[in-house]
């Protein structure tokens, strides 16, 4: 295996409280959790095999879910943030490599690496506002899968204690306490080798130590080969329940490798490179994450105590060339992205089990901070190496870097921000067929850049007031309806929103960038088991954003745009003939358009938007314990969206894939699983897009063109695990 970098833990305390997703503050996550913990029953009829918790009774909307273990074991997937499309309606693909973070689809949004849709892992935030490549920047390399307890989820801006990049959807990934000991060895066509080793050792009377390493090398079909190298690893000390118990966890990651972009589809059809190929072989990646988080949850009183602090340190260093020789005629146009930021925060919230009268109720007030600081900076390079003349810029500290002048190219920004919201919810329970969820969340967002190009400066702050609710009614028949309605955001880059960064601060109609790009959104729906064994949930939406994000392909970057609106439906069912087996499809359609009656002053000639999905499919099957069997089958299907913004045309069909595991355990605690991913071998592109590009010997204005990131073809996987009895004592 391909020699990889180990670094030490760094031990990071935090002293602020930032904002996470919602662990035991959502309906339904308490469920999820007291699940996770306790052991099935001995029941001839229970559903073994299931991708979702049924959250009948507990849910605030009809689009809430809770991923169970068994999904996220079962699953088939090519790289962590596949465990996402477990998700109803949402689609993970990438448009580079392993070396940066997923591009995800859902209801109608392109949501680039991560705006809008929140992650956060172990109560930790993911998304990276202001980021050195895209707004809201959502890596999860540094997940382990075989550490992941379940995965909360939840859709639209209607849930109190969900913040910045959540208005569109939002997940919390809860990681397991204990893991029997084990190791797992992989190897596969596509040139992966993968180690993993786990294992629990208890501590006291009720105190359990996880530890877990994982080692992976990739090279996939591409050309160069990726020579992905990847390290992490995990530290968990954690002692009681979901309910009543502590834990301090320490994560550590570090990747490197080569990136391929997407191209121009003329080079692939003029042969100038491979369908697997790249115009600029030096594209890379390069990364860096350690943290420490710590949970307490405390009985008090008539009600419960929720603490979570964190502390993260992450550095990333990307070479892209999107253009090729637009504006650079003679060296290209390959830019190196740096970014290193340190992000302290956490929430603490008290939930209130009582009565509102003679009425059932439960109040959860709360307070969720966080702050970063962070430089970040973009440079002109030729094969890794910087080019042109340069600038002096003299940092803080008095030291010097210096910088291309090449205009467009030469920023580096120091960056403070920080997100304080209290926000207060309230369940009640008026009869047995009506409960109502209402909440309100106040944000204040107060952000500072300091160029060291220019030497100009940027504060500010902005306040947002974010009422929500929803009335449910029912159970009638096995069925609840839901009518919900909710005001979110999300934070903008503060580079352009101060006019700082050259390629950004495109300015709304009503006035420069803002802040806080506000979104409103109304949802109606049911779910309902009147079917035995069928859990079946259906959701219509609407909602409208005051300024949509753009990718600029020039930049490599995100921008803020006109508003828009989706419109859509959502239908997503499990069905369990058996108690081995799952049946599982969704299916999501929307109408994403700008919504604005002066298209012309944000330079459209329509309201269509670029890479916006008009409708995701996906279905599968999942088999457990049926004798030593056990797999997982999975189809999904990106739909057609328009290339060009403004245009309908020119058009994409996107793409269909079919992956598959099968497992085989063994005597002896062993266990073989074989995996093929795409498996009818599909040609169609993972991601694509309709932008200017320009090749040698090509008019100096460029052509415009498809630029295209295929499927990884046909691959085969083969893992061996060997388990080592329960948790060591």
């Amino acid at each position: 295996m391909p020699r990889v970098w180990f670094g030490a833990l760094a031990l990071l305390t935090a002293t602020a409280f930032p904002s996470l997703p919602v662990r035991a503050q959502e309906a339904g996550a308490d469920a999820a959790n007291a699940a996770a913990d306790a052991p099935a029953p001995d029941n001839r009829d229970i559903v073994v095999t299931a991708s979702r918790l049924d959250l009948m009774g507990r849910a605030a909307t009809a689009s809430q879910g809770s991923i169970t273990a068994k999904e996220v074991e079962l699953r088939p997937i090519v790289r962590p943030g596949q465990l996402y499309e477990s998700i109803p309606g949402l689609v993970v693909t990438i448009h580079s490599g392993e070396g940066k973070a997923n591009q995800y689809l859902i209801r109608g949004y392109n949501l680039d690496h991560g705006t809008d849709f929140a992650n956060f892992v172990d109560d930790m935030p993911v998304n990276r506002p202001t980021n050195t490549h895209g707004q809201g920047y959502s890596d999860l390399a540094f997940l382990i899968p075989q550490l992941v307890a379940g995965i909360d989820y939840t859709k639209g801006p209607y849930y109190a204690a969900i913040g910045d990049f959540g208005s569109v959807a939002s997940s919390h990934t809860r990681l397991v306490n204990e893991i029997p000991a084990q190791v797992t060895v992989t190897a596969g066509t596509d040139k992966v080798q993968s180690l993993f080793g786990a294992g629990t050792r208890h501590v006291g009377a009720d105190g359990r130590l996880l530890g877990a390493v994982e080692l992976a090398h990739l090279d996939g079909p591409w050309q160069p080969a990726q020579n992905f190298r990847k390290v992490n690893a995990l530290l968990r000390y954690s002692r009681g329940t979901s309910g009543d118990g502590f834990s301090l966890t320490g994560m550590y990651y570090r990747s490197s490798g080569l990136l391929i972009t997407d191209q121009p589809q003329r080079a692939v059809e003029a042969g100038l490179i491979d369908r697997f190929g790249t115009l600029d072989p030096t594209d890379a990646s390069r990364s860096l994450r350690y943290s420490l988080s710590a949970h307490l949850d405390k009985p008090l009183g008539p009600g419960k105590l929720s603490l979570s602090l964190y502390g993260i340190h992450a550095t990333m260093t990307l070479w892209n060339n999107f253009t090729h020789y637009l504006d650079d005629p003679v060296n290209g146009d390959q830019e190196q992205q740096d970014e290193e930021r340190t992000t302290l925060g956490g929430v603490v919230s008290y939930t209130l089990h009582g009565k509102l009268g003679s009425l059932d109720s439960e109040t959860l007030v709360g307070l969720q901070g966080r702050y970063d600081t962070n430089f970040v900076d973009r440079r002109h390079t030729l094969h890794r190496t910087s080019v042109l003349s340069y600038c002096n810029l003299e940092q803080d500290d008095g030291s010097v870097i210096a910088y291309p002048t090449m205009d467009g190219y030469c920023n580096a920004d120091r960056v403070h921000l920080l997100d304080l919201a209290p926000y207060l919810q309230n369940t009640t329970r008026w009869t047995p067929w009506l409960r109502t969820v209402v909440g309100v969340r106040e944000e204040y967002y107060r952000a500072d850049d300091h160029s060291i190009v220019t030497g100009a400066r940027g504060k500010g702050h902005q306040w947002l007031f974010q009422p929500k609710g929803s009335l449910i009614l029912g159970p009638w028949a096995k069925t609840e309806l839901y009518v919900s309605y909710g005001r979110g955001f999300h934070s903008d880059d503060v580079r352009g929103v101060f006019g700082i960064l050259p390629t950004q601060g495109i300015p709304l109609a009503g006035g420069a960038t803002p802040l806080l790009a506000a979104t409103t959104g109304v949802e109606i729906g049911l779910r309902t088991d009147i079917v035995p064994r069928l859990m079946l949930q259906v959701a219509a939406f609407q909602q409208d954003f005051g300024s949509e994000l753009v990718y600029n392909p020039d930049a490599g970057q995100d921008e803020a745009g006109a508003p828009s609106r989706r419109k859509g439906i959502e239908i997503s069912g499990q069905y369990h003939p058996v108690r081995w087996l799952e049946l599982n499809a969704d299916l999501a359609f929307s109408r994403p358009r700008y919504h604005t009656e002066d298209l012309a002053a944000y330079g459209l000639n329509g309201p269509y938007i670029a890479d916006a999905p008009n409708f995701i499919y996906s279905a599968g099957v999942l088999v457990d314990t049926l004798g030593r069997w056990s797999g997982g089958l999975q189809w999904r299907r990106l739909g057609t969206h328009s290339l060009s913004d403004g245009d309908q045309f020119p058009q994409d069909n996107g793409y269909s894939e079919f992956n598959l595991d099968v497992g085989y355990a063994l005597p002896g605690g062993w266990k073989v699983t074989a995996s093929i991913f795409n498996i009818f071998n599909s040609h169609d592109d993972a991601a694509d897009y309709y932008y200017t590009t320009r090749l040698p010997g090509e008019p100096a204005e460029g052509v415009a063109d498809f630029q295209v990131h295929p499927l990884e073809p046909r691959a085969a996987r083969l893992s061996i695990t060997r388990m080592f009895g329960g948790s060591g004592g």
